[in-house]
C-alpha cells in the first residue's frame, strides 16, 4: 500500500506516464522528443565562425513553424577519480618527462578545483508535441485510459516528432556540430539527474549506466 502510494505520488511530481523508445509520454496527451547537442566554446572560434553561427542560428529560429525549449543544464563534477587515476600514472611511468608533464598537469587541476566548481555543461533541444495537434477528435480519444491508447498516442506522437527533430537536425549541421536524439536509456539517465540535482555527478558510475529510478525513494520510472 505505502509502495502504491509512493508510486502515485512520483508519478505526478514528475508527471512522465511513460517512456518509448525516443520519446517521453507525458500527462495531459502530450510528449516530447529532446535533441542533446554538442557545445563549442564560442570566444574560441575566428570572426568568420563566429558570424557563421549566428546566422545559422538566426537561420534556424527563422525555420521554426512549432515551438521548443532550448535547456541548458550546470552540473558540478565530481573529479576525485580522474586525480587519482593521474596519481597512479605518476607513480607508474617510467618515462621521467611523462610524469613531470603529468606531476605538472595533475598539480594545476587540483589547483584549479580548490578555486572554481568544475561543471558538466549539457545542451538540449526540447520538441514538443500536444494531442490538439490531432484535433479534437484526437484529443478526447487520447483522455481514454488505457496501456493501448499509451501506446496508439505513441505511435502518433512519434510520427510528429520525428518531422520536426528531423528538420531540428538539419538545421542544426549548419552549426558544425553534431546532434542526436536522445534515446530511452539516455532519457531515463537524464531525468534522473535533473530530480537528483543535490548528488554530483560520478563518472563511474556515468560509465557503469546503472539500471536506477527517476527520483530517489520513489518508484516512477524504471
Amino acid at each position: 500500500m505505502a509502495a502504491q502510494k509512493i508510486h502515485a505520488t512520483t508519478q505526478k511530481f514528475t508527471e512522465i506516464v511513460d517512456f518509448s523508445e525516443d520519446i517521453v509520454i507525458l500527462d495531459g496527451g502530450n510528449a516530447c522528443m529532446i535533441i542533446e547537442i554538442t557545445a563549442s566554446n564560442f570566444a574560441l572560434l575566428s570572426k568568420r565562425e563566429q558570424d557563421s553561427r549566428i546566422f545559422a542560428y538566426a537561420g534556424l529560429l527563422n525555420s521554426l513553424s512549432f515551438p521548443i525549449q532550448i535547456l541548458i543544464r550546470n552540473r558540478r563534477m565530481d573529479i576525485s577519480q580522474y586525480i587519482n587515476e593521474l596519481d597512479n600514472v605518476i607513480k607508474t611511468t617510467k618515462n621521467p618527462q611523462l610524469q613531470a608533464y603529468v606531476e605538472y598537469y595533475s598539480g594545476f587541476v587540483k589547483e584549479m578545483v580548490t578555486v572554481n566548481v568544475v561543471l558538466n555543461k549539457q545542451f538540449y533541444i526540447v520538441v514538443p508535441f500536444s494531442s490538439l495537434e490531432m484535433g479534437v477528435a484526437g484529443a478526447t480519444q487520447t483522455n481514454q485510459k488505457g496501456q493501448a491508447q499509451v501506446d496508439a498516442f505513441a505511435v502518433t506522437a512519434r510520427k510528429a516528432l520525428q518531422t520536426k527533430a528531423n528538420s531540428l537536425l538539419g538545421q542544426l549541421q549548419k552549426f558544425a556540430t553534431s546532434a542526436r536524439v536522445l534515446e530511452k536509456e539516455d532519457l531515463i539517465k537524464l531525468f534522473y539527474e535533473i530530480y537528483n540535482e543535490d548528488t554530483e555527478i560520478d563518472m563511474g558510475q556515468m560509465q557503469a549506466g546503472a539500471d536506477t529510478s527517476i527520483v530517489k525513494g520513489g518508484t516512477a520510472q524504471k
